[in-house]
């Protein structure tokens, strides 16, 4: 088992260096020049290489890779050249709004696929596994910005039991979690949908083995063969989604908190480059891939504890 988490942690460390790079790169060399759009075409030519000097952008491009990676490897991600504070303390004040939304997303896509999945997995080939199978095909279909805003028709202009939108902040606990709530729901039906549908099809492979008639055979009925059975040797595809997903919820939610005007990552990180904020760009794009890879390696660990033959890889 270290000898296995030894290695993810190798890769993790390759896999984030090479990350940065790759971000570095590709936000740097944007065509234009971002003092130019900042200070607008009206600028003089000091005013524009004054501003240049203060970005760093006279540097050589492995120079400035240097200075950023040391600095993000410090804590220090930098200073917005838009809003002029810290980009970690801009990421931690978004942090705690898309994360939770994240979570309970997710939370609420697993208490609806893992139900689902199992009842028509018990059921496959009937009526029942069809017509589940078929309104997961819509869930899959259905645009998650489109359902927001039913959503946000139903219960927050004519029931009026959610708000419509805003984020009050985690000072009054209550009213954050209402605010999350409907984006939550809009965000988990897709993803529970595709999560049903991948352990529906897995559970009825593991279904199918010699083990499970054998659990059978012994006087188990199919339901009890399929929860202490069947369901544990069918979670490894089902792991490889889940992460896929909270990776998806945390750095893809950009529309939906823009439908619900929350102050979350995704936002900012859309905000910054309408401004041609390249420090926030960057900065913010690192955290989202570093967790992105972080979760990838928590994932790992699950497959290692949930199928004992990946320790001795």
């Amino acid at each position: 088992m270290l000898r296995y988490l030894f290695r993810r942690l190798i890769s993790l460390g390759l896999s984030l260096l090479v990350a940065a790079a790759v971000i570095f790169a590709v936000v740097q060399l944007v065509p234009g020049d971002p003092a130019t759009f900042m200070l607008g075409t009206g600028a003089t030519a000091e005013t524009i290489a004054a501003l240049r000097e203060q970005m760093g952008l006279n540097e050589p491009l492995p120079l400035r890779f240097v200075h950023w990676l040391g600095g993000v490897l410090s804590g220090d991600l930098g200073t917005s050249l838009t809003y002029k504070v810290p980009v970690a303390r801009l990421i931690a004040e978004r942090i705690v709004v898309s994360l939770p939304l994240a979570v309970l997303a997710l939370a609420l896509a697993i208490l609806v696929a893992f139900p689902i999945g199992m009842f028509a997995a018990a059921r496959r080939g009937r009526p029942a596994d069809v017509a589940v199978m078929g309104a997961t095909q819509v869930g899959i279909a259905l645009p998650n910005f489109w359902f927001a805003m039913l959503l946000v028709l139903l219960f927050a202009v004519n029931l009026r039991w959610l708000p419509a939108g805003g984020f009050p902040g985690w000072s009054n606990p209550v009213a954050a979690l209402k605010a999350l709530i409907l984006p939550a729901v809009a965000l988990a039906l897709p993803q529970a949908a595709i999560l049903a549908r991948v352990l529906r099809s897995s559970l009825v492979e593991t279904l199918g083995q010699d083990y499970i008639r054998t659990a059978r055979a012994k006087g188990l009925t199919a339901g009890q063969a399929l929860r202490r059975h069947a369901l544990r040797n069918a979670l490894i595809p089902v792991l490889t989604i889940l992460g896929l997903q909270f990776s998806f919820l945390l750095a893809g939610a950009i529309i939906i908190e823009n439908v619900f005007y929350l102050p979350g990552l995704g936002r900012l990180i859309f905000q910054a480059i309408t401004q041609r904020d390249l420090v926030v760009v960057q900065s913010s794009v690192l955290v989202l891939v570093a967790a992105v890879i972080l979760v990838t390696f928590l994932t790992d660990l699950a497959y290692a504890a949930v199928d004992p033959r990946l320790r001795s890889r």
